[in-house]
C-alpha cells in the first residue's frame, strides 16, 4: 500500500506564522493610514511569484490603473509561495497574492487574512494546470495513478486536493498514490529520467513536457470546478481595519487590470516576458489562465469541503469573511 509523504512541516510553518503575526502590530511601514509620496501617490507593495498569474499586476502598473487609483505600486518578487503569506501578516507588504486554499490554511491556522480581489482561474481544456506522464507509462487517466509516484509542488495543498478529487471521480484510490514534493520547473526532465512516474505541472512547464512528448491525462484545476478561482489578492484585517480606503483602491485597479488581461491576451504575453525568462515560442503557445473579478462562491465551497475531507483544514472556513 503506498502511502502519502506528509512532513511536520505545515504544523511548523502556523507556529512560526503565528509569532509574526503576534509582532506585526509594531510595523507602521505597511499598516495603518498611508502616506504619500512626492506625487501624491500612496506607495503600496505586494508580494507574488514571478509567474504568469501575476500578469493583471503587471498590467495594472502599465496600464496606469493603480496609478489612477492614487496607488504607487511596487510589486516585490517572492521566492515562493511560501513566503508571501508571512510578508503580509508581518506587516512587510500591505498585499499579496497565493493560491485560494493556502489562503484558507491560513486561516484555519489562526491568521487573519481576506481575500479582497480575485486573482486567475481555471481556463477550459486545455488548461493551464496538468497531470504529465510519459506516453509509454501505461497512465491514461487519473485512477491509473494507482501504484505511482506523482509529484506535486506542495504536500497538503491545492495540487493534491484537486488530484485526490480526479482519482476519485475516475474510480480510483487516491490512498494508494504516492505523493512526493517537486518544484514545477523539474517536473519534465524528472518525467524524462523516470525519477517519476506522473507530475503535475502549470505553464510554461506543462508546454515543455508537451514539446518533450509527454501527455496530459488530466487537466485538473478546470476537472475539478470549471468556475474554480486559483489564486487570489489578499491583505491582512490589520490593513483591512485602518486603511479601508486604500484597500478599496487597490480592489478597484486589481478588477480593472484583471478585465483588461482578459480581453487582452497579447498583452498578456507581452508583460509576462518582462519579468520571467520564459522563451518566446513557449511564451506564444501555453495556454493562459483566465483573468476575471468575479469570484465562484460554489467553486470556493467545494475546495473547502475537499480540503476538509482530505484533512487539510481542520475547521470549516467561513467564506463570507474570506472572500471579497
Amino acid at each position: 500500500m503506498r502511502t502519502t509523504h506528509r512532513p511536520a512541516v505545515p504544523a511548523l510553518l502556523a507556529a512560526t506564522l503565528l509569532t509574526v503575526a503576534a509582532c506585526s502590530g509594531d510595523d507602521d511601514d505597511a499598516s495603518g493610514e498611508s502616506s504619500t509620496d512626492e506625487n501624491g501617490l500612496t506607495p503600496v507593495t505586494i508580494s507574488t511569484q514571478p509567474i504568469v498569474d501575476s500578469a493583471p499586476l503587471y498590467l495594472g502598473v502599465d496600464q496606469g490603473f493603480y496609478e489612477e487609483e492614487g496607488i504607487d505600486l511596487t510589486i516585490e518578487n517572492a521566492s515562493g509561495g511560501a513566503a508571501v503569506i508571512p510578508s503580509v501578516v508581518s506587516g512587510e507588504h500591505q498585499f499579496g497574492r497565493g493560491n485560494l486554499l493556502s489562503t484558507m490554511i491560513a486561516r484555519d491556522q489562526g491568521l487573519d487574512l481576506e481575500c479582497i480581489a480575485n486573482a486567475n482561474s481555471a481556463q477550459g481544456v486545455p488548461d493551464f494546470s496538468a497531470i504529465l506522464t510519459a506516453p509509454d507509462s501505461g497512465i491514461e487517466s487519473p485512477a491509473d495513478l494507482e501504484g505511482h509516484t506523482v509529484s506535486i509542488n506542495n504536500l497538503n495543498n491545492i495540487g493534491e486536493a484537486i488530484i485526490r478529487t480526479a482519482i476519485e471521480r475516475d474510480g480510483g484510490d487516491p490512498s494508494l498514490v504516492d505523493f512526493v514534493e517537486l518544484g514545477f520547473a523539474e517536473v519534465p526532465q524528472a518525467i524524462e529520467s523516470g525519477q517519476i512516474e506522473a507530475g503535475w505541472a502549470v505553464e510554461p512547464f506543462v508546454t515543455e513536457a508537451l514539446d518533450l512528448g509527454q501527455v496530459a491525462i488530466s487537466w485538473p484545476f478546470y476537472e475539478f470546478h470549471e468556475d474554480l478561482d486559483v489564486s487570489c489578492v489578499f491583505t491582512s484585517g490589520q490593513v483591512l481595519e485602518e486603511d479601508p480606503e486604500l484597500v478599496a483602491a487597490f480592489q478597484r485597479a486589481t478588477d480593472r487590470a484583471l478585465e483588461f488581461a482578459d480581453e487582452n491576451p497579447d498583452e498578456v504575453r507581452r508583460i509576462t516576458g518582462t519579468y520571467t525568462e520564459i522563451d518566446e515560442s513557449v511564451l506564444e503557445r501555453m495556454v493562459l489562465p483566465r483573468f476575471t473579478p468575479e469570484m465562484s462562491r460554489e467553486a470556493a465551497e467545494f475546495l473547502a469541503e475537499k480540503a476538509l475531507e482530505y484533512g487539510m483544514l481542520t475547521n470549516e472556513p467561513d467564506l463570507d469573511a474570506l472572500l471579497p
